[in-house]
């Protein structure tokens, strides 16, 4: 399935809050509660409830990044 050019910045936003997301709640999930019993499921909690939070703030602060990133280049 192909999408359109013009969903390519959610469709960014989309993955790579899901990639951060995936990635940090694991670390931190690691980190907080260590090699216990149940580690998966907690972290996939933990990476749900982020993933709530990491879309709308990619998809705000993007734009942002975006011209900061030109200004400076």
């Amino acid at each position: 399935m192909k999408f359109q050019a013009k969903y390519k910045p959610i469709l960014l936003a989309f993955f790579m809050s899901m990639f951060m997301a995936f990635i940090m709640s694991g670390v931190l999930t690691l980190i907080n509660l260590g090699l216990v019993d149940g580690l998966f499921l907690k972290w996939m909690r933990g990476f749900l409830i982020a993933w709530c939070f990491a879309f709308p703030a990619v998809m705000l602060v993007a734009p942002v990044a975006r011209k900061t990133v030109d200004g400076l280049t």
